[in-house]
């Protein structure tokens, strides 16, 4: 089943700020709040849903690539819902924000103490670059990469926040002209975590973290380009405290093809001729990303004409089709002759088949004509 437009789920345009955003989130979570809605597994997935859309909408860097390639944009590894290894809580967790500690709806997400007060982190995202060579970016590969990521150290230990006394906030009662007024905010000891460590290892830094070498596997989906980031999920950096994973965010670097050159989702190749080639016609192979390919040159081939191999380039990646590979013939012109070519040439200068065409196409015409 293919995933919803995420514009559509919140019911916002494309064209809309980041504020409208968030405030048709708000209202979403509202509505299918859990806690409104109990034993209500319909009312609980449309939650889910709204959450994931607004972890990529609400954020600018995944919304941009989103705008551009799609879902498969983000990696097929986004979302709450998907598979991701999100529960409830990390939601809540994220997204408490959205309303405000000091809000009425403030409880719904463990701003009022609703879901015990204290909150659960989000560890920092880890960057990595993966080279690929255009085939695997044209057909999509799956490859294992290792890197080091923090993790909980074993043998930390946690003990209650003697300042919030487990809660994670703080409560503050100011008096006011319109009578007591009461605030609270994530305490200053324990970062709003309701606990702090009681006894770590040597290697362990101040959060009970370590750094280990970690390996996983990522699926890069046909089409993606070079610059493009892929978010995996739950693959970086682990929150203190028990808290959930950052993302892996993996940056595509192409791998420059000795013969090729990309150009969107077209392949382009620059074929050279000698004149005695380009003038009878000729049979000759090209490369492309399958291996090789015989094409045939008419006679009377013109330097800068194009000729297209349909389908040899690479797939749309919201799945608008395949780009072509595009020839750009070139007529080699040699820079040193023998005395008799000179002769063979000045006497074939005389003959009205050697004469220019002048309505002869531009190379820009012929460019115009292609796309």
């Amino acid at each position: 089943m293919s995933k919803r437009d995420y514009y559509d789920i919140l019911g916002v345009s494309k064209s809309s700020t980041a504020e409208e955003i968030k405030k048709a989130y708000r209202k979403l979570a509202i509505k299918f709040h859990p806690d409104k809605n109990p034993g209500n597994k319909e009312a609980e997935e449309s939650f889910k849903e709204a959450a994931e859309a607004y972890d990529v909408l609400g954020n600018e860097e995944k919304r941009r690539k989103y705008d551009q390639f799609g879902h498969a944009g983000l990696g097929g590894n986004s979302g709450f819902g998907g598979g991701g290894g999100f529960s409830m809580d990390d939601i809540f967790s994220q997204f408490g924000d959205v309303f405000g500690d000091d809000s009425v709806f403030g409880s719904f997400f463990g701003g009022g103490g609703g879901r015990g007060g204290s909150r659960r982190t989000v560890g920092s995202n880890i960057r990595i670059k993966l080279k690929l060579t255009l085939s695997e970016m044209r057909s999509g590969v799956e490859k294992k990469v290792k890197y080091k990521r923090m993790v909980q150290a074993e043998g930390v230990s946690y003990t209650s926040c003697k300042h919030c006394g487990g809660s994670g906030v703080v409560k503050k009662v100011t008096n006011t002209f319109l009578g007591q007024m009461a605030t609270q905010s994530a305490c200053p000891i324990c970062q709003g975590l309701g606990k702090v460590i009681e006894s770590k290892p040597k290697d362990a830094n101040e959060q009970g973290l370590i750094s280990q070498e970690f390996e996983t596997s990522i699926k890069i989906p046909g089409g993606v380009a070079d610059g493009m980031q892929l978010s995996v999920n739950g693959k970086g950096n682990q929150g203190p405290a028990g808290g959930s994973a950052g993302d892996l965010i993996v940056l595509i670097e192409e791998v420059a093809h000795e013969d090729l050159q990309r150009d969107n989702n077209n392949v382009i190749y620059h074929l050279w001729l000698s004149f005695p080639e380009a003038a009878m016609g000729a049979s000759v192979e090209v490369p492309t990303l399958d291996g090789k390919a015989k094409i045939k040159v008419d006679a009377g081939t013109q330097a800068g004409k194009i000729l297209r191999l349909k389908g040899k380039g690479f797939p749309d990646l919201n799945g608008y089709g395949t780009g072509d590979q595009l020839i750009v013939v070139n007529v080699f012109v040699p820079s040193k002759l023998s005395s008799e070519e000179k002769d063979i040439l000045l006497k074939l200068q005389e003959s009205k088949n050697f004469k220019p065409d002048e309505k002869e196409k531009s190379f820009f015409d012929k460019m115009k004509d292609i796309f």
